[in-house]
């Protein structure tokens, strides 16, 4: 095993000591093989130095070796740490989701679009009605009158005449403007329907009597009044309306459009006939002038002007729907202008309680059948 034979330790003098100690009395006998492995190792350690050795001996032997910092190692560590907690800091007062879904970016208002101001209609239907009530009445007895009218709605040094001969009579009893169709440059359409009465023409007088000073003619023959609609272009400038040029005459419908069909209503038959004679008590006293005593408590009901008679209660009849307080309609006649004609309502009946009984009395009453 490479360890050196035993030997004999009378016949070396290295190991004279060793025989000394055994001769020592309660020495321990000494192992041989021990010995030459303890005599190897001592021969395979290299020397020392004298204060290496002693150093050695003296402090335990440690893995690493201790190194003093410098300033600017402690001072870049301590400034990491700083800024790993404001980091921290940071995303607990932003939230981490800030940080990963970030923030869409706000919308960039637009300013509203300004709408053009609204075509002053109401100022164009006015000059449009003062123009057509001047361009359809005439009479050839008073020529520069109508001059007058149409030049206070023509532009200046416009043609007043407007393209009449100058002869004949027409009156204009009612104008009623309409639609406004705008068009470009303050320009606009205003169609304006106008009620007249036209005259015919004078006839000569077959009397031999007729004096010169009547002129020998008889008096015109009115024609029935009839409406016709007039397109006239304006035209703002200045704050002002004036007529372009010349009107347009075009035709009225002769009836007005279809209604549609509406379910009857039903009617409550029992309380019809127990508030007719109420109803008719009611319409003898709205001609007389004296409503207070036939209509509710609080009911506010102005009377009819004179002149006009109550001829009877045509037709009478009480919503069937409805709780509380009831709706009827009823027809009447009136007399009024020498003639008769008829009229429709609707009555609200409310009821009214005294001491001894209860009775219907009206509360409102409305012109029309809805």
């Amino acid at each position: 095993m490479g360890l050196p034979e035993p030997v004999d330790q009378s016949k070396r003098g290295l190991t004279a000591g060793l025989s000394r100690q055994e001769e020592k009395p309660g020495a321990r006998a000494v192992n041989p093989w021990e010995a030459a492995g303890a005599e190897l190792a001592a021969r395979e350690r290299p020397t020392a130095a004298p204060d290496e050795t002693t150093r050695q001996a003296v402090a335990p032997a440690t893995p690493w070796v201790p190194q003093d910092e410098s300033s600017g190692v402690v001072f870049a560590r301590r400034l990491g740490r700083g800024l790993l907690w404001a980091v921290v800091a940071l995303a607990a007062v932003t939230g981490v989701r800030a940080w990963v879904v970030p923030p869409k970016a706000p919308a960039t208002a637009t300013a509203p679009a300004q709408a053009a101001p609204a075509y002053p209609n109401a100022e164009a239907q006015a000059a449009a009605a003062r123009f057509a009530r001047a361009y359809l009445g005439w009479d050839e007895s008073r020529k520069e009158e109508r001059a007058a009218l149409l030049a206070s709605a023509l532009p200046a040094g416009a043609d007043s005449t407007m393209g009449w001969d100058g002869k004949g009579r027409q009156e204009v009893l009612a104008v009623q403007p309409g639609t406004v169709t705008p068009a470009e440059a303050g320009r606009a359409l205003v169609r304006v329907d106008v009620l007249i009465r036209a005259a015919g023409p004078a006839e000569p007088s077959a009397s031999p009597s007729a004096s010169a000073g009547q002129g020998g003619t008889t008096p015109r023959a009115e024609s029935g009044a009839r409406w016709v609609g007039l397109d006239v272009p304006v035209f703002q400038a200045g704050g002002r309306f004036s007529v372009t040029g010349r009107p347009a005459l075009v035709g009225v419908p002769a009836t007005g459009p279809q209604l549609p069909d509406t379910p009857a209503a039903q009617t409550d038959a029992e309380l019809t006939g127990q508030t007719k004679s109420t109803i008719e008590k009611f319409f003898a006293a709205y001609a007389g002038g004296d409503t207070e005593s036939v209509s509710a408590p609080g009911a506010r009901l102005p009377a009819l002007p004179q002149g006009i008679e109550f001829k009877g209660l045509l037709a009478w009849s009480v919503d069937a729907a409805g709780a509380g307080d009831r709706w009827g309609s009823a027809r009447v006649a009136w007399a009024m202008g020498g003639t008769t004609v008829e009229v429709a309502y609707r009555v609200k009946l409310t009821r009214v309680s005294s001491s001894d009984a209860q009775r219907w009395q009206v509360a409102d009453i409305r012109g029309g059948a809805l």
